[in-house]
């Protein structure tokens, strides 16, 4: 397809964004990704739009379904969006994905990290979140670091935790720890505990859904008097919202997960969490920068290459923008099908136990600086 759209003189300059804004979607992770997008698109409105016309973010709820989302990226085509935005949930990010590809639409993915976005190598898509197998591995790190080599793995069915199971598994093993696997179609939180003494595991990584099963199994581990030993770890970031601490308290706290914020924002950043906690009343996620970091690469993109579709997929590889969390390039990434921010910021944070709304920075890719371990 040519991936060509017409647009009349003086309209708005339209931006498709997809977001999970219901269940079974993780709706708190959506609510920052749409706050992160609308603040950008009022920015860049206030600054005069793009070359005089006024940005539009079109949304449309994911709700977490593959199905749903390929059907509405089908519609914002017919409706003329210059560029798809968004999607937190990798399985759907994938089905958006594949089907702008076919489409020939433009899509700047936010937030979803799985490897293979795209079954085939495409033109059409780029991602600011790091992928998988990059921030997995440094998860990794972090265990091997802190001398856990026997890790169990809590795992419901999905192309997603199958991914990260994988990716803990070749890096660990290769390194003479092991994986253990647990299905948590097959066990309750309860026989959770009894695998973890009987396989003699010392940390538990939930790769499982938020509220459920991840509450119950935390809960069930951190009453249970044999464990008292075990780390439990979300590498996937459920501990991130604040949704997390009003379910757990203090059960909450100490579960390391996976953030992609730097050491210290930029000035840019730090403004931009000023006006997001406002606008929230809670402090941003990092998916909240995510979301505006992909509207102010695609507000440069589109006043410096207009709004023709194959421009826009064009000039991937000469994008340089400042974001919030550093310099946004793309490049291609070995393994990667999809034009990559090879220099997404990746940090290992948990809940303090001592303060549970404050974050403890306890590793970062080595590629960052890590001259101060205290968030803000």
């Amino acid at each position: 397809m040519s991936g060509m759209v017409t647009q009349i003189p003086g309209s708005s300059v339209r931006i498709g964004a997809l977001v999970p804004l219901s269940r079974p979607g993780w709706i708190e992770a959506g609510q920052h990704l749409l706050a992160g997008l609308e603040l950008a698109v009022r920015e860049v409105n206030d600054a005069g739009g793009i070359v005089g016309r006024p940005l539009e973010l079109v949304v449309r709820d994911t709700a977490a379904d593959p199905q749903r989302a390929a059907a509405a990226v089908d519609e914002l085509a017919r409706l003329g969006v210059a560029a798809l935005a968004g999607e937190y949930h990798s399985v759907v990010a994938r089905a958006a994905a594949t089907r702008a590809d076919a489409l020939g639409l433009p899509y700047l993915c936010s937030s979803a990290v799985l490897d293979a976005l795209t079954e085939q190598p495409t033109e059409w898509v780029a991602r600011l979140s790091p992928p998988q197998s990059r921030g997995w591995q440094v998860y990794a790190d972090f265990l091997l670091g802190a001398g856990h080599s026997r890790i169990a793995v809590a795992a419901q069915p999905s192309v997603y935790w199958a991914s990260g199971t994988r990716i803990l598994r070749d890096y660990v093993t290769a390194r003479g720890g092991s994986v253990i696997e647990l299905d948590m179609s097959a066990l309750t939180p309860s026989a959770v505990c009894d695998e973890l003494v009987d396989r003699r595991a010392k940390a538990l990584l939930l790769l499982v859904g938020h509220p459920d099963p991840a509450v119950p199994i935390v809960r069930a581990v951190r009453g249970d008097k044999r464990l008292t030993e075990v780390m439990i770890g979300a590498p996937a970031g459920q501990p991130e919202f604040a949704e997390w601490a009003t379910s757990l308290g203090d059960d909450g706290a100490a579960i390391p997960f996976l953030r992609y914020l730097p050491e210290r924002l930029s000035p840019l950043g730090a403004r931009v969490e000023t006006t997001l906690r406002e606008q929230l009343a809670e402090a941003p996620s990092f998916v909240a920068f995510e979301g505006y970091d992909t509207v102010a690469v695609l507000a440069e993109v589109l006043r410096s290459h207009g709004v023709d579709r194959r421009h826009i997929a064009e000039s991937w590889p000469r994008v340089a923008v400042e974001g919030t969390r550093g310099q946004i390039r793309f490049s291609r990434t070995p393994g990667i099908s999809v034009w990559q921010w090879a220099g997404a910021p990746v940090q290992v944070v948990d809940r303090d136990p001592a303060e549970p709304d404050r974050f403890r920075i306890l590793h970062a890719d080595a590629a960052m600086s890590t001259t101060d371990n205290r968030s803000r």
